[in-house]
């Protein structure tokens, strides 16, 4: 099975974020040697946003986890899981650190999802909603914390997943998913907002 690579900025309310996508288990251990390198005196408490997408089912059996999304800072990696040639043990290990933390709406059912499809765990998850409750009392989660205009087009929300060449709409989507996920992660547990 050919593995693919490539990197792309991807522009986002002033922010540029670099993404790599990727179905090769070398290229996840190499973005994740680069985050251990650049957030190295951040390691004992790292926040990672962290989402995955799957094909939409609209039967009773739901489709496999196509992608993780992780985001570090304006570092965002989008691992397709499905063609994958390899999932690496140092990706494994990642998710499995107790001292990070991975953050998203809903992150502990994306966990759950990932563990069933894939048999990767998530050790440490936070999810925004309940620390947005606990320290904002805001249902306008990412407004209220980013001020940030996320468009989530429906046709790009539930499309194909699977696809071994996601369209430049899909890398941009999960790539500022992750992104926002992060941002308001880092926000909220550093107490780094207005």
């Amino acid at each position: 099975m050919a593995t693919e690579t490539y990197v792309t900025p991807v522009a986002f309310e002033g922010y540029v974020i670099t993404a790599t996508v990727t179905s090769s288990g070398k290229a996840v251990e190499d973005w994740i040697q680069e985050i251990y390198s650049s957030y190295h005196r951040l390691l004992h408490k790292l926040i990672v946003g962290l989402d995955v997408e799957w094909r939409p089912s609209y039967s009773r059996v739901q489709n496999r986890v196509a992608l993780l999304q992780l985001c570090v800072g304006r570092h965002c990696l989008i691992f397709q899981l499905l063609h994958a040639d390899y999932i690496p043990e140092a990706l494994e290990e990642f998710l499995d650190d107790p001292d990070f933390r991975f953050v998203d709406v809903g992150v502990q059912d994306d966990a759950d999802r990932l563990s069933q499809d894939h048999d990767v765990d998530v050790a440490n998850t936070e999810d925004l909603r309940q620390l947005a409750a606990d320290g904002f009392h805001m249902p306008a989660l990412r407004q209220s914390v980013m001020g940030a205009n996320l468009q989530k087009p429906h046709r790009v929300r539930m499309g194909p997943w699977d696809a071994s060449c996601l369209s430049q709409e899909q890398i941009e989507y999960a790539c500022i998913d992750a992104f926002v996920s992060f941002e308001i992660g880092r926000k909220l547990l550093t107490g780094d907002y207005p």
